[in-house]
């Protein structure tokens, strides 16, 4: 068992209430649970996450979703255990398909044909993770960010086509990803999507808001520090109530801070812009965010929003089957 492993079963064995969860955005499909995806599955489901997303961000990933939904499709979901008496159950896993604009000078047109025939074949729950990223000074050139706007369009184009939600990916760039979704005929409040690891200010938050986006918190909202990012959810949630927010856990980045172990936590996709032939590697021992971890964020918002848990659990299970056009019921 890793530090972060058992720092995370510490810090549960102080969360006495289980609350029904969905996870709107992880990328547990990559290697670094390769050893132990099966452990985390059963362990995020008993933390009360009954379903969760695997979000796709580069186009030679796609296969590796649909291998992992299989990995979990093989294990007993929750409905499955009340009728056989399984004592073990795990999350649903379903998937989004997207080309991330980090990644924007990885992807061809050719990903783009390739994704577009993908839609045709084997309908995705949503299209994601897409939008603007200009966290480096390269992709801040007119060239770089031009693609973006290409890519981000085509898939916005899918999303209508194919009648799914979005999951945005916005970073540095809110203004302008907001000029464009304005100018765009996707809309949000027909179709559902998700402002993902939402890292604006309060008149972008509300913005989003107002055009029909659920705003996707993480663990950063544990951390007290987060001033800005705590007073954007706050004026959202002020203007449009907790109808307005999702939760996800990104993991296995994100992690929440009570669950960390080390001072210097790594975000691998959101910060440094890691590799992704390097995906996440030595973020095992090292602050690894996994599923079972997304009570924090519940309780975390219940505090800062003084709602109770129970009562925000339960609007957030709703907003995220809004957002994502599904009806699952919430479990008895």
């Amino acid at each position: 068992m890793t530090d972060i492993d058992s720092s995370s079963n510490l810090a549960h064995s102080q969360l006495s209430t289980y609350y029904p969860l969905i996870d709107t955005h992880t990328h547990f499909d990559a290697p670094v649970f390769d050893n132990d995806r099966r452990q985390q599955a059963k362990r995020a489901f008993e933390s009360g996450v009954h379903h969760l997303v695997l979000v796709g961000y580069l186009h030679k990933h796609f296969s590796r979703l649909y291998d992992t939904q299989q990995t979990l499709e093989q294990m007993p979901a929750a409905k499955d255990v009340a009728k056989s008496g399984e004592t073990n159950a795990y999350p649903t896993a379903y998937i989004a398909l997207g080309l991330h604009p980090f990644y924007i000078e990885q992807h061809t047109e050719a990903h783009l044909e390739s994704m577009a025939q993908m839609l045709n074949e084997q309908r995705p729950l949503a299209i994601g993770e897409i939008g603007f990223d200009t966290y480096t000074d390269a992709m801040k050139q007119p060239e770089a960010f031009a693609k973006q706007e290409r890519f981000f369009e085509a898939q916005l184009d899918m999303a209508v086509e194919h009648q799914l939600p979005v999951m945005l990916h916005i970073r540095k760039a809110h203004a302008e990803a907001l000029a464009l979704l304005k100018a765009h005929n996707y809309d949000a409040h027909k179709l559902g999507g998700i402002a993902h690891s939402f890292s604006g200010g309060e008149q972008e938050a509300k913005a989003f808001a107002k055009l029909g986006f659920k705003l996707g918190v993480t663990g950063q909202i544990t951390n007290p520090n987060a001033k800005k990012l705590r007073r954007a959810i706050k004026a959202a949630v002020d203007s449009y109530g907790i109808e307005c927010l999702v939760i996800e856990t990104d993991c296995p980045d994100m992690t929440p801070i009570i669950c960390q172990t080390s001072p210097n936590h790594v975000f691998a996709l959101n910060e440094t812009g890691q590799s992704p032939n390097d995906e996440w590697q030595g973020a095992e021992g090292h602050n690894r965010n996994v599923p079972a971890n997304l009570p924090w964020v519940v309780m975390s918002l219940s505090e800062m929003l003084d709602v109770e848990p129970a009562k925000l659990a339960r609007q957030l299970w709703q907003n995220s089957c809004d957002a994502l056009q599904t009806s699952w019921p919430y479990p008895a």
